[in-house]
């Protein structure tokens, strides 16, 4: 159950986006050289999707321990020093991502009170926003999850 919910639906929903994107990527230029108008909305929307797509797939990423990492030191640890290193490094993690969370919930929170929209589609800003909100707040969520993971560098 968490597996799906923190691994395999951002990466569903990520195809879904990008298959979408495509598709109206297509659409447009067709509409553009074919009819000679293009879709005004479309480059908004598809930058609004790609927001959503790299944040859920952030969830993804941390449920797996698949982020890139810099272990020229950190590799040469081993026994109680690995484990304390994996441990802050997790608390890091953690710390952050409930910082950039609750940071973007006010964010989301001012741009819904205020009822701004975006210039060519029209949508709520704080939809798009909403996606960094929704993803680090699951990234934390799966960092949690995944703690024994995290400490034994075990994925």
């Amino acid at each position: 159950m968490i597996k799906t919910l923190l691994d395999r639906v951002p990466q569903w929903i990520m195809g879904s986006l990008m298959l979408a994107g495509i598709a109206i990527i297509f659409v447009n230029v067709v509409s553009r050289y074919l009819f000679g108008k293009a879709i005004f909305w479309a480059e908004e929307v598809l930058v609004f999707m790609s927001m959503w797509g790299v944040f859920l797939g952030m969830v993804a990423i941390t449920f797996n321990g698949a982020h890139l990492n810099m272990d020229l030191f950190s590799a040469r640890f081993t026994g109680r020093w690995k484990l304390a290193l994996n441990g802050l490094i997790w608390v890091v993690l953690v710390a952050c991502c409930l910082f950039v969370a609750t940071q973007s919930w006010k964010t989301v929170l001012l741009f819904a009170q205020s009822g701004q929209v975006s210039v060519a589609a029209g949508i709520p800003k704080a939809i798009p926003h909403a996606a960094l909100l929704v993803g680090f707040a699951l990234a934390a969520l799966a960092a949690v999850v995944r703690v024994r993971a995290y400490f034994t560098g075990k994925f």
